[in-house]
């Protein structure tokens, strides 16, 4: 007979106390993760509930949220609509699973999909997250562009994911660390023309050029028009696929659909993710030129060597990202990402100029914002600021960390930030950020940089010794 385990139940789970999660959190998550929480005071938190723009703690404290889950919550927290077709799909029993048979949900989907696209992007192949769908769509491109044309052309300062292929493209050696990566690669400078088209004159078995249409992970950087215009004209030119990686800048996050629709270009291949799922439920795509797809997996004798896995197209995933993209345009959540994103961008180019000592750069499109700190050493006077200067690579992000912790305690606010550039917070809050939460954000930062570099570490330290 078997021996029943002692496992937790869900309301055990839901029950469980902070402390006793930080310890089990320890002992089986990712004790080197807690770390880091600890040193922001976020391992004091456990969230109970969540709506619309706010969690809500162990204490039923609300926190507005910033972060947005690097952009995975474009609808807010359990939006009403998503939740009922979630309620209803399971209520009725529906089929989650569907390999054997044509899947209708799969099926409205890659429609959507098909429709919103602009261009000659119609096939869409889904997966359950970012990193898998860059892997499906470098097979594809790979596949395309055939055995002599393998090599990929990826961008200083990328971010594409942690699986294999998309961690080969990835521009990290922190990331990569040691990791067997995929030979078949060749970097360019993000934002440089010459860059890319040296590369592309100079080796002729680039296939594939693949890049962010705003890098997230560098701290929300994005390049001019007649880059991307650069790039179209040279993929062209050269026959190479021009694969945008919208996993975290798509579905309105910069005020447009897609990030390249700001400049009149359209790529060979997007892929999206995050908030695709609505934030209910973890789905990715990629969506392809036609004849890209019907050359790759076109014939019947190959149509199945990249079908889809077992958990590509689950019924309530499909429902969910069907339910999201109709109340993106609904509530016409693409306009206000634009709006409250201007809003929001005006408000901290203003805070810029008052603090210029401590903020060296606002940047960003739609709500998809990054905020730069100066080092630490360019906030203080002259005869501080030599002798620090020569710790400032050491103590980059300090900044952004105390005041991290400073308005989630302080201010009940939850902002991101960035792998790369570590002095960038990163801002992504849900698409239904209205003007309101916009200045509720903008007077507690203010609040913040009013007590200046001395007044924030104060407080930080202050609150590391309580």
């Amino acid at each position: 007979m078997t021996t029943r385990p002692q496992l937790m139940t869900v309301d055990d789970a839901k029950a469980l106390p902070v402390a006793k999660v930080r310890e089990i959190f320890e002992r089986h998550l990712n004790p080197g993760q807690l770390h880091f929480m600890k040193l922001l005071g976020f391992d004091e938190v456990l969230i109970s509930r969540a709506e619309g723009m706010y969690y809500y703690d162990q204490n039923n404290r609300p926190i507005l949220d910033f972060f947005g889950g690097f952009g995975s919550v474009a609808y807010g927290h359990n939006h009403p609509r998503i939740l009922a077709a979630r309620k209803k799909f399971q209520d009725e029993k529906r089929h989650e699973i569907c390999m054997a048979f044509m899947s209708q949900y799969v099926t409205a989907l890659a429609h959507n999909l098909a429709q919103i696209a602009p261009g000659d992007l119609k096939n869409v192949f889904l997966t359950n997250c970012g990193s898998v769908a860059n892997e499906a769509a470098l097979k594809l491109c790979e596949r395309y562009a055939g055995p002599k044309r393998t090599k990929i052309a990826y961008a200083s300062n990328s971010f594409h994911g942690k699986t294999r292929a998309a961690l080969s493209v990835t521009d990290s050696e922190f990331y990569q660390n040691g990791f067997t990566l995929l030979p078949n690669r060749q970097r360019v400078k993000f934002g440089d023309l010459d860059s890319l088209e040296q590369a592309l004159k100079s080796d002729p078995s680039i296939g594939t050029f693949i890049v962010e249409t705003v890098q997230g992970g560098a701290g929300i950087v994005h390049a001019p028009a007649s880059y991307w215009q650069g790039v179209r004209e040279l993929c062209t030119k050269h026959d190479v696929v021009w694969f945008a990686d919208e996993v975290q800048c798509g579905i309105g996050r910069t005020g447009k659909f897609f990030a390249f629709e700001h400049y009149g270009v359209v790529p060979d291949i997007v892929t999206l993710a995050k908030s695709l799922g609505g934030g209910k439920t973890a789905i990715g795509a990629y969506i392809a030129r036609r004849d890209m797809h019907a050359r790759a997996y076109g014939p019947s004798k190959v149509a199945l060597i990249h079908g889809p896995a077992t958990f590509s197209g689950m019924g309530e995933g499909c429902v969910t990202a069907i339910e999201a993209l109709n109340v993106l345009y609904d509530e016409k959540l693409i306009e206000n990402s634009a709006a409250s994103g201007a809003r929001l961008l005006a408000g901290l180019q203003k805070l810029q100029q008052s603090y210029p000592k401590l903020l060296k750069d606002v940047r960003g499109m739609g709500l998809m914002i990054g905020i730069e700190f100066a080092d630490l050493s360019d906030t203080l006077p002259f005869g501080m600021k030599q002798m620090v200067s020569l710790l400032d690579d050491k103590l980059k992000g300090s900044l952004c960390g105390f005041t991290g912790a400073l308005m989630l305690r302080d201010h009940n606010t939850l902002v991101a930030f960035t792998e790369y550039n570590r002095n960038v917070i990163r801002l992504e809050p849900p698409l239904i950020a209205s003007a309101e939460h916009v200045d509720a954000f903008l007077k507690s930062f203010e609040t913040l940089l009013d007590s200046g570099v001395t007044g924030i570490i104060g407080r930080y330290a202050r609150r590391a010794i309580a």
